[in-house]
C-alpha cells in the first residue's frame, strides 16, 4: 500500500528528486568524474563499494534533506546498502526527510524504430517485492528515444505503461521515464508525439493507480502541461538528460509544474579530494540552482 505521507511530500511539495542511480555501465564515467580513474579500483565489486561511498557521502551531507530535495532515486545496491547504520531507504526517510525511489530497469535493446525498449525484466516482481518490504515508495524505469518515428513511439510509451502497471500491483509507484535524447535530430517533434502517447496512454489506464512521468525538458516550453493536469499523474520531473547545470536549469524553469530529477547536473562537481567542508559546499550550491528551477518559473 502506497505510504500517504509520501506520496503527500512527493505530490505537493516544493522540492526536487536526486538521481543517485548510476548503474555498472555509467558507474566506471560516474566515478571518473569523481576523481577516481579506473586504475584505482580492480573488479566490480571494489568499484560499486567505492560507487556506495560517493553516495553515502552526498546522502550524509547536511545539505541532502527533505527541505529541497523530496525524493532520491536509488541503484539497487544503494537500496541493499547502509548508511549511518541504517538500511538505506530507512536513512533516507527517517534521517533526511526524503523519499527513496529505486531503478528497477536492465537497461534498453538495440535501437528499432527510432527508439530503445526496455530489456526484459523477468526478475522484476522479485525485486518489486523485497523494494516494498525495505521501505521504497516508487521506481523508476528508463528507455530512450532516438528519433520522431511515430511507430517507435508509440511502442516506446506502450511499454512503459505496461511495466507501469505491474509495478503499482505491488503498491509502488512507477516513475515511466521515456528519455528523448537531447542530441535527437528532431527532438520537438519527438516531444510531441511522445506527449500525445502518454496522454492517450494515461486515459487508457485502468484500477485506481497514479504515474510520474520522468522526461527530457522540451523544446517547446510547458509542452507538458496536458500531463502535469492530468488526474492519473502525480508529478512530472524532468531528467537533465547531458546538460550542463546552469543550462538544464534555465530550461526548467522556463515549464510551469515540472520538478527536476538530475542526476549528473547534481554531483558533476562533486570531487573525492575535497575536505568534507568543501563538499558540503559545493553540493549545497547545487542542491539550491536546481530548487531553484524547480520552484521559481520565468
Amino acid at each position: 500500500m502506497t505510504d500517504q505521507k509520501m506520496l503527500a511530500q512527493i505530490s505537493g511539495k516544493a522540492g526536487f528528486l536526486a538521481a543517485l542511480d548510476q548503474s555498472g555501465g555509467s558507474t566506471p564515467g560516474a566515478l571518473k568524474a569523481y576523481g577516481i580513474p579506473e586504475t584505482a579500483y580492480s573488479g566490480d565489486e571494489a568499484m560499486f563499494q567505492l560507487m556506495h561511498e560517493m553516495r553515502v557521502r552526498i546522502m550524509t551531507s547536511p545539505a541532502f534533506t527533505g527541505d529541497k530535495i523530496i525524493g532520491a532515486i536509488l541503484f539497487e545496491k544503494t537500496m541493499d546498502g547502509d548508511a549511518n547504520g541504517k538500511s538505506v531507504p530507512a536513512y533516507l526517510w527517517e534521517d533526511r526527510g526524503v523519499v527513496p525511489f529505486l531503478k528497477v530497469d536492465k537497461g534498453v535493446e538495440a535501437e528499432k524504430d527510432g527508439v530503445s525498449l526496455l530489456k526484459p525484466m523477468p526478475e522484476l516482481d522479485t525485486l518489486l517485492a523485497r523494494a516494498a518490504k525495505l521501505g521504497i515508495f516508487g521506481t523508476k524505469e528508463r528507455s530512450v528515444i532516438h528519433l520522431a518515428n511515430k511507430d517507435g513511439i508509440a511502442a516506446i510509451a506502450a511499454q512503459q505503461f505496461v511495466v507501469g502497471e505491474q509495478i503499482a500491483r505491488h503498491g509502488l509507484v512507477p516513475i515511466l521515464e521515456p528519455e528523448v535524447l537531447i542530441k535527437s535530430p528532431n527532438k520537438a517533434e519527438a516531444e510531441a508525439m511522445l506527449r500525445d502517447e502518454l496522454l492517450k496512454g494515461l486515459d487508457a489506464l485502468t484500477g485506481d493507480f497514479k504515474v510520474m512521468i520522468k522526461l527530457t525538458i522540451p523544446e517547446v516550453p510547458d509542452l507538458y502541461k496536458p500531463l502535469i493536469e492530468h488526474d492519473r499523474v502525480v508529478r512530472i520531473v524532468a531528467l537533465s538528460g547531458g546538460y550542463p547545470m546552469a543550462d538544464a536549469c534555465r530550461r526548467l524553469s522556463h515549464n510551469h509544474g515540472m520538478i527536476a530529477s538530475f542526476s549528473r547536473a547534481l554531483i558533476d562537481d562533486l570531487k573525492q579530494q575535497m575536505s568534507d567542508s568543501e563538499f558540503d559546499a559545493v553540493l549545497a550550491k547545487a542542491v539550491d540552482a536546481i530548487y531553484q528551477a524547480s520552484t521559481v518559473k520565468d
